[in-house]
């Protein structure tokens, strides 16, 4: 396959306009296998689910996504973790219920090894490894294997400061980034992980770790992409967001796509901006990610 996810997926419940709330899907490493999958990527997810309704409707997603989930297990002693997204005058906020879920107690020796040796791209993010120790050793584990069979590495830093300490979450990343050959961080995580405030300096910190390429996200500013010999900022496509929940996933995942079919980073980050840029105009992480022609459609009205 092009792609493997390896990460926790969370089932979402959404706060409406109305206060209700609407059910969904989320984590970082699924959404990214949707966002991929919707851009003609051939994707896989590993994970481990709880053995209840939740689990069931993941697996049921991947299924009708199109997305390998051959490799995923089912732990009938745990949970699949549960988030819910309120909105305010400050954005989305998160709560979780995840301690202990099936994806937190993954273990190196769970790793499906043969299928990560095919794939072309590993994603993995710091959320996979702030989960549980188990899970960042499997993931560590895991990119270790990926490297020693020349498979390509992608990372997302993905800081969550209710899952663990900055000191802890700096050295953890830092390490994993270190391996990795595609770095997919955020300004606002970046600026507390490096202690750089300027994002020229952050994409020299993460090129200067080892990465071949640099994805630094800057919200409604665009990306700037950086490879060792070249780098340019990628204007963000305008968009009336209604909620930006999947946004830096879809952006991930539709990246990650288009490196996989061979383009450029930065003929990537284009179409990955705009694929973002879609994601934002529907409420979920995963409803309304944009599938290629869609993104398409957008390149070609904004001029190719």
């Amino acid at each position: 396959m092009d792609i493997l996810c390896f990460g926790e997926p969370l089932y979402e419940f959404n706060q409406q306009p109305d206060g209700r709330y609407l059910a969904g899907y989320g984590g970082d490493a699924s959404n990214c296998a949707v966002a991929a999958a919707r851009s003609g990527a051939s994707v896989g997810m590993f994970t481990h689910l709880g053995a209840d309704v939740f689990g069931d409707s993941f697996i049921e997603l991947w299924t009708r996504e199109g997305v390998d989930c051959s490799t995923v297990r089912r732990d009938p002693e745990a949970h699949t973790g549960v988030y819910f997204i309120t909105h305010g005058p400050d954005g989305h906020r998160f709560s979780y219920l995840r301690k202990g879920s099936a994806a937190s107690r993954v273990k190196p020796e769970d790793l499906p090894q043969e299928t990560i040796r095919r794939t072309r791209i590993l994603h993995v993010s710091g959320i996979s490894q702030a989960i549980s120790e188990s899970a960042a050793d499997a993931v560590f584990a895991a990119i270790a294997l990926a490297r020693d069979a020349g498979v390509k590495v992608s990372y997302d830093t993905n800081l969550r400061l209710k899952l663990w300490p900055l000191p802890r979450a700096r050295a953890v990343i830092h390490a994993a980034a270190s391996s990795c050959d595609i770095a997919l961080p955020s300004l606002d995580d970046a600026r507390l992980l490096v202690g750089l405030e300027e994002p020229e300096a952050i994409v020299d910190f993460y090129l200067g770790l080892g990465a071949g390429i640099v994805a630094l996200t800057l919200g409604a500013d665009g990306a700037l992409v950086a490879t060792p010999e070249r780098r340019e900022h990628m204007p963000a496509f305008p968009a009336e967001a209604v909620d930006a929940t999947g946004a830096g996933d879809t952006f991930d995942g539709a990246f990650l796509a288009e490196i996989a079919a061979g383009r450029d980073p930065f003929a990537a980050a284009r179409y990955a901006n705009a694929a973002a840029s879609l994601a934002t105009r529907g409420y979920g992480a995963v409803a309304p990610m944009p599938r290629r022609a869609d993104v398409e459609a957008l390149l070609e009205k904004a001029g190719g």
